[in-house]
């Protein structure tokens, strides 16, 4: 999309001269490769940290600098699309930044800008390193449509958190497109009533923070770039031991992402007794997909209104669970675990809270009642867990892939004992390996002793009981080691 300079105040009736092209890029990282914008260094003049503003801000043309001849203009040859509003905002407020880059044949590419405080000049935001923040958080945007209609042209990305007014307008303005169309057009509607004086101080209030919450949250696109099948299997076997069908249907549900570059159509339903690693995989899956995720346990929730949040007319309303969610990861692209799904039955008279999910599994956009915008869900992968399928819904269900996982034999559950569990625990209280230890017929007792119980988690309680008192006589007794037999883990967990 070329875009016109005004250095030269064109003659009426004539176009004014083309100065740039606008391109459009992914790039995380901002390099000389892969650089936000090329300048116009044909006389050499444009130097490493080279300091001035950016002109005319009306079309963002050029940067003016100082050098030896004194104050030049370099044109902008070519532009990110992401950061086209960013340098509008910058020439229109008159920051004066300090620009890195590298010459290559084409221009001098700038891969950074900092931001001078001197000169008179203003800040770009009432926030601290708010400049920063909007170049990271634009590095990790998508390229915005390269089809912009003419009257939305000007419109045109962390530790930091947007609080104030001030920041949050800043924001939007500088992000532009990379912000989903929906969500934009929602800001600038919830800007315009924290803002206004023709609204309840209450209403302000709640617009200022639905906005916060908002814009603190970066709005990934929907792709997803491909797994690494031996790596998927490495993660999945540190957190589980055997179950090697299981593992293996794991990994043929999620690796559809190679060849579509989206999320599979559904998701994954784990089922098996309590304690057999379920959670484990869920969180397994959450590194594979290398997504944050977050948790809603099914069993605390009896009421929709904690999933949908409240509408705003309420003093205390408040944001749903699902919306929080969003907000702790900080992106819209996200793991969901659902625990205990086999426990989302009806509520308290007020619905049903598994409806409310059926609208986060569909991938069509979920409503928070407070925020009251469509939050985009297609780079949500929801990932549930339970105990009994039969009490799970049918229209649940056929939103799932459904993997059973079987309970450990007793041998599993040796292997489990002996070189996961019991060295686990050792490590984490300091402890060498050798200080605790069983004989074979020990091993043997605490397996017996848990026959008749499902999972792993049992066997995880008796290496902490092992563990502690082997410490204490080790501390209190002044004794170098201890074994275990069968006789003495008999007396110690019966």
């Amino acid at each position: 999309m070329p875009v016109f300079d005004f250095n030269n105040t064109p003659e009426k009736g004539k176009e004014p001269e083309c100065t740039y092209q606008v391109f459009y890029s992914s790039e995380p990282e901002a390099s000389a490769e892969h650089p936000m914008l090329i300048l116009d260094n044909s006389e050499g003049k444009l130097h490493h940290h080279s300091i001035g503003v950016f002109t005319n801000p009306v079309r963002k043309t050029a940067f003016e600098f100082k050098c030896d001849e004194g104050t030049v203009s370099a044109d902008i040859l070519q532009i990110d699309a992401r950061f086209v509003s960013l340098l509008k905002w910058m020439g229109e407020n008159h920051i004066n930044v300090r620009l890195s880059g590298a010459d290559r044949e084409d221009g001098y590419a700038v891969y950074k800008i900092r931001e001078i405080a001197f000169g008179g000049g203003s800040k770009l935001s009432a926030e601290d390193g708010f400049l920063q923040f909007m170049i990271e958080r634009l590095l990790s945007s998508d390229a915005p449509s390269e089809e912009l209609p003419d009257e939305e042209e000007e419109e045109t990305g962390d530790s930091m958190k947007l609080t104030s007014i001030q920041s949050i307008t800043d924001f939007i303005t500088c992000a532009g497109r990379t912000l989903p169309d929906n969500i934009r057009l929602w800001a600038r509607r919830n800007l315009a009533v924290a803002r206004s004086h023709e609204v309840s101080a209450e209403e302000r209030r709640h617009a200022q923070r639905a906005l916060s919450i908002m814009m603190n949250i970066q709005w990934k696109g929907h792709y997803f770039q491909a797994i690494d099948p031996d790596e998927a299997r490495k993660i999945l076997d540190e957190e589980l031991y055997g179950m090697e069908q299981v593992k293996q249907r794991i990994i043929e549900t999620i690796i559809q992402i190679n060849r579509t570059h989206t999320l599979p159509a559904y998701g994954l339903l784990l089922v098996g007794p309590a304690g057999t690693g379920k959670s484990q995989i869920a969180y397994a899956v959450a590194r594979i997909l290398k997504l944050p995720w977050t948790t809603l346990d099914m069993s605390s929730i009896n009421d929709p209104e904690q999933l949908t949040g409240s509408s705003r007319i309420y003093a205390n309303a408040k944001p749903g669970i699902i919306m929080d969610a969003f907000s702790m990861a900080g992106e819209s692209n996200l793991v969901f675990i659902i625990n205990e799904l086999d426990k989302a039955a009806s509520g308290k008279g007020n619905g049903n809270p598994a409806d409310v999910l059926l609208t986060l599994l569909d991938n069509l956009g979920f409503t928070d009642n407070y925020i009251e915008c469509m939050i985009p869900t297609v780079g949500v992968y929801p990932i549930a867990t339970a105990n009994d399928k039969d009490q799970i819904s049918a229209p649940l269900m056929s939103r799932f892939a459904v993997i059973e996982l079987p309970d450990y034999t007793p041998e599993e559950k040796k292997v489990i004992f002996s070189r996961y569990a019991l060295p686990k625990v050792l490590k984490r209280i300091g402890m060498q390996e050798n200080e605790c230890t069983l004989t074979e017929d020990g091993l043997d007792a605490v397996i017996d002793l848990h026959k008749d119980t499902s999972g792993i988690r049992d066997l995880e309680q008796a290496a902490e009981h092992l563990a502690a008192n082997a410490l204490y006589q080790i501390e209190v007794d002044h004794i170098k080691t201890v074994t275990f037999d069968a006789e003495m883990v008999r007396e110690l967990l019966s």
